[in-house]
């Protein structure tokens, strides 16, 4: 076992693509001379040099564009966003071509992309930089989104993801990237498909993933203090979702809570509770509840930005209700 902060995970990911594959490039603000916003690409540019960590000007819509063009030419390119905020600035290249390009072209042209992107709250970086906006992602078909919350699984997607054919998302939560965790070394490929997971219990099912995943696993210790057996489960993947590892759990505990950073309405906790209503509507004993952050922007000062997230304590009430 190798224990690294889910940073010094992402770092190794990518320097083990890099090393790979020659076709593999990293681009972005910052990612070179800096050594990445997040500290994640530091010494790359002297490893790699500058035609493989390729620093570029603060214009999303451009470097994104660049990303999709060299992967229609055949490099692997992997493109860091900041922050998913910045990202909405390169929609239209992210909708109208990278996820559409394979099946409007009838599959005659693949766009081999991997773009990285920091998300979430809780860092009192304010409303332009905290927002958790992967659900609007995971509503485009023709792309893979993944919400990596482990350190396993921030080394491990990364790997697999780079060798897939189409664009891949992922979503790495800013506020995990000092927590460390274990590696096991010569780790098998990283499935980048199916949910996990990650606490097994039989009276209630905690629906969550990304950053909110450990405070679902503190909620369900507190839980356990009750006598309540919690299970947690990590989606990991919010496109293609693992709809079937999801309606196995709640028909197991019959009782759900959904956690997501976004905003309620319109959120992908929504998502997850209509498609748990049309798959196990008779298996359930209550109402799927959810738990998201308030409908306003994230704010900046830390008492009232703990307020509008999802927190554990939200999450205990949450089950205390559904179980009376």
């Amino acid at each position: 076992m190798t224990k690294m902060t889910y940073r010094e995970a992402v770092r190794s990911g990518l320097r083990e693509a890099l090393r790979r594959d020659p076709r593999v490039f990293l681009m972005g603000e910052d990612v070179g001379r800096y050594g990445g916003t997040y500290a994640c690409s530091k010494g790359f540019l002297d490893e790699f040099g500058p035609e493989r960590i390729r620093d570029t000007p603060l214009s999303e819509s451009t470097f994104v564009g660049a990303g999709i063009g060299a992967a229609l030419g055949g490099m692997r390119p992997i493109v860091e966003v900041m922050t998913v905020n910045f990202s909405l600035l390169a929609l239209d290249q992210i909708l109208n071509n990278a996820a559409t390009l394979r099946h409007m072209s009838g599959g005659q042209f693949n766009v081999p992309l991997v773009v990285r992107m920091a998300t979430g709250a809780g860092r009192q970086v304010a409303a332009q930089h905290s927002h958790s906006l992967e659900g609007w992602y995971a509503h485009i078909p023709g792309i893979t989104v993944l919400t990596p919350a482990t350190v396993t699984d921030a080394r491990g997607m990364l790997l697999t993801a780079v060798q897939e054919p189409d664009p891949v998302f992922i979503f790495e939560h800013a506020y995990l990237y000092s927590m460390e965790g274990e590696w096991e070394d010569n780790q098998p490929a990283v499935d980048i498909s199916r949910a996990a997971v990650r606490r097994p219990g039989k009276d209630v099912s905690l629906i969550t993933f990304g950053g909110s995943l450990w405070k679902a696993l503190a909620a369900a210790t507190d839980l356990a203090q009750a006598g309540i057996d919690a299970e947690v489960l990590d989606l990991r993947v919010l496109r293609p979702l693992d709809i079937g590892t999801i309606l196995t759990s709640v028909r197991k505990t019959h009782r759900a809570v959904v956690i997501d950073e976004a905003w309620r309405t319109g959120s992908f906790a929504a998502e997850i509770s209509a498609q748990i209503m049309e798959g196990a509507f008779f298996d359930l004993d209550a109402p799927v509840a959810r738990v998201c952050s308030e409908e306003v922007p994230i704010p900046y000062p830390k008492h009232l930005e703990d307020a509008a997230l999802p927190q554990p304590d939200k999450i205990v009430k949450a089950v205390h209700r559904l179980l009376k």
